[in-house]
């Protein structure tokens, strides 16, 4: 289990693939799309879209309420990732399918990074 508030190390740099995350609003209707497939253990993830199309991006199936292609969102969420070089430490806050929501401790900027890409700091 992951706790809160620890401390990681940048082990593999990360840098985002989508300039315009999605965010969405507890209560908010999506159009809902394909299911993450691919060779990291990713799961539960679901790319969505806002109903006007003009935000998308993958959302985790949990606060996702689907009925056929359709759903709306159950809790507040940001898909912004987080742009990190090796050497970097961070703050995890969150951990969801495969990856962490961590804070920048040079300057607060928070982010979403893949899990495999840290280490966690040993306080000896």
């Amino acid at each position: 289990m992951t706790e809160k508030n620890t401390l990681y190390l940048v082990l593999k740099q990360h840098t985002s693939n989508y300039p315009n995350p999605i965010k969405l609003l507890e209560g908010q209707k999506v159009l809902v799309g394909e299911k993450y497939e691919g060779k990291q253990e990713w799961e539960n993830w679901v790319y969505c879209y806002t109903i006007d199309k003009c935000l998308e991006g993958w959302v985790p199936a949990q606060i996702i309420n689907v009925h056929r292609n359709r759903g709306y969102i159950v809790e507040d969420y940001f898909a912004k990732e987080l742009d990190v070089e090796v050497g970097e430490l961070l703050t995890l806050h969150k951990e969801l399918n495969g990856w962490f929501w961590v804070e920048r401790t040079s300057n607060t900027e928070e982010g979403w990074i893949p899990k495999e890409n840290v280490e966690k700091v040993n306080k000896n």
